[in-house]
């Protein structure tokens, strides 16, 4: 096989311009790699770094049309992407991972249930609700999570109801019920699959939520469970990863039921939050695995080298307008703490502005020093609300 790369090895075509893609085209620079980045926002977080943008929806068929035409191989770092264009574009020979067809089914979240349930995967029972319906709830049964079928994201377009007097804070948008889960821990799982089949799980992680807003508040590597539910958890992921021949990387949340059972929750077809630590702790990172497996490269070690610890740092309450971060010095003065800020210009409360993730020697330890920095380090505006 040749293995003679001139440069750039790739042309990467990366549709939307976030935190996830500025960590992504790092990665590519050290692959030697390049990439054109397209987000609506001028100087996007991915932009930044590409040096290559071009300015526009992530659904223009235009804008997609010259991206794809520029670049090798065309990838995403986010779901909400129209794909008829893609589809078109892949048949008339542009490539594209994952493919359209899967990010199309994923993206819909009652066909990805369904993709779930009949390929064999553990998940929750639930039922399509076109429309909300107080005597359907009912008979599906209290407690229930209603979900919207497109467009939801971190806690966005997800209500639980313990009961039916909660039925009028229903979501009036075309969704799917499921059962509320009793739910021990909630597990992630990145998977890795390349072009030719190759497949790896990193080591099974904890995610704890933030209470009000249901956003990634705290994250746990290796997760706290024994080693046969982390190898369970593992495989289950492959598995599911598998039947959906995705290429590329994958974050595979699952519930760990009170019961002891593990049932898959959501499918990310992209790098992802609970992935973040393997920039420090694993030997290969999620981002540089992604391009790995989009490449046709062989995958790297997804061993971790130490107990990880991640936490977001999110826009605080009553702020706005330029970002202003206070406690940096402070944070950074304890031994294992990685500070990672996304770039983006304006903050508000509750958005994605960066994320921490401590090492140490042991998982209670990175613990402790991620409470402290969650102390520490806020992401504050130059306006007050």
């Amino acid at each position: 096989m040749e293995d003679s790369y001139p440069f750039p090895v790739a042309r990467i075509g990366l549709i939307g311009g976030g935190q996830l893609g500025r960590m992504m085209v790092k990665a590519a620079k050290r692959l030697g790699c390049t990439c054109v980045v397209l987000d609506p926002l001028q100087g996007s977080p991915a932009g930044q770094v590409a040096g290559h943008q071009i300015v526009g929806d992530y659904s223009d068929p235009a804008k997609l049309r010259e991206l794809a035409e520029s670049c090798d191989i065309v990838t995403f770092e986010l779901e909400d992407i129209e794909t008829e264009t893609l589809l078109a574009l892949e048949g008339e020979g542009h490539t594209i991972f994952p493919r359209p067809a899967l990010l199309k089914m994923i993206q819909d979240k009652f066909t990805q249930k369904e993709f779930l349930r009949d390929a064999g995967i553990p998940t929750s029972a639930f039922l399509d609700m076109p429309a909300p319906d107080a005597a359907a709830f009912e008979s599906f049964g209290y407690p229930l999570v209603q979900k919207a079928r497109r467009g939801g994201y971190d806690g966005r377009g997800v209500v639980v109801m313990k009961d039916a007097g909660a039925f009028a804070r229903n979501l009036p948008v075309p969704s799917y019920i499921e059962r509320f889960v009793e739910a021990d821990k909630e597990l992630a799982v990145m998977v890795a699959r390349n072009v030719g089949g190759e497949c790896r799980a990193y080591p099974t992680v904890e995610m704890r939520f933030h209470e009000d807003d249901n956003v990634l508040d705290f994250l746990v590597a290796p997760a706290n469970v024994s080693d046969d539910i982390a190898r369970q958890a593992e495989a289950l992921a492959v598995r599911t990863v598998e039947a959906m021949d995705g290429v590329g990387v994958f974050g595979v949340e699952m519930f760990l039921t009170t019961d002891g059972e593990l049932l898959v929750n959501e499918v990310a077809p992209r790098t992802h939050n609970s992935g973040h630590h393997t920039i420090e702790a694993c030997v290969t990172d999620q981002f540089e695995q992604h391009l790995r497996a989009i490449l046709g490269l062989p995958l790297g070690e997804t061993r971790q080298l130490s107990p990880a610890t991640m936490v977001n740092l999110l826009g605080e309450e009553g702020y706005h307008g330029r970002p202003i971060i206070s406690g940096l010095r402070a944070a950074l003065a304890i031994p294992g703490v990685c500070v990672h800020v996304y770039g983006k210009a304006v903050t508000k409360p509750g958005r994605k502005m960066g994320h921490v993730t401590v090492i140490d020697d042991t998982i209670e330890a990175a613990c402790d020093k991620a409470r402290q920095v969650k102390t520490l380090i806020k992401i504050l505006g130059d306006k007050k609300l």
